[in-house]
């Protein structure tokens, strides 16, 4: 069994626009990374991610980009302990996990993105990892529809 999700939504917008909000680290910032990125995802480039809800940067493999139409990114695989009780983010454990955004322009204007994640071990660390990891791309996808159609960042307050 290997442990991965797929998530998609629509984003009424140009796809070179969409694909943009994610590739430029300006606009990742504005709905997505709120403690901010560093690094415009560019094939070979490594960049880092910074969240307020797990606060420290996160160094992200930009393994593939295909303007407009793909980003494939490797980061470090992080399975979450039982129980949480100090509130503090999964830790690495000495493997990565790949994922990959695709942008599909549709015909009626919008872009469809689907973003896969995969590589997690059999564990259920590895499990309860793959699911939070699934929630953190589906709320992604929600804050960018948010600040690509109406222009609100509907993150700023809610982890910090």
């Amino acid at each position: 069994m290997n442990l991965a999700f797929r998530v998609s939504g629509r984003i009424s917008k140009p796809v070179h626009e969409v694909f943009e909000a994610v590739a430029d680290p300006k606009h990742l910032s504005g709905y997505f990374t709120t403690g901010g990125a560093v690094g415009r995802l560019e094939t070979g480039a490594t960049v880092t991610w910074d969240f307020h809800d797990f606060p420290g940067a996160f160094p992200v493999e930009v393994v593939e980009v295909v303007p407009d139409q793909k980003i494939v990114l490797r980061w470090d695989a992080s399975e979450a302990t039982e129980p949480s009780t100090t509130g503090e983010a999964p830790q690495p454990v000495g493997y990565k996990t790949t994922v990959t955004m695709e942008f599909t322009g549709l015909e009626d204007g919008r872009t469809l993105v689907t973003i896969s994640e995969s590589g997690w071990r059999q564990t259920p660390g590895g499990l309860k990892s793959s699911y939070g990891n699934c929630e953190g791309w589906t709320g992604m996808l929600c804050g960018m529809k948010v600040y690509l159609e109406y222009g609100i960042n509907f993150r700023t307050g809610f982890y910090k």
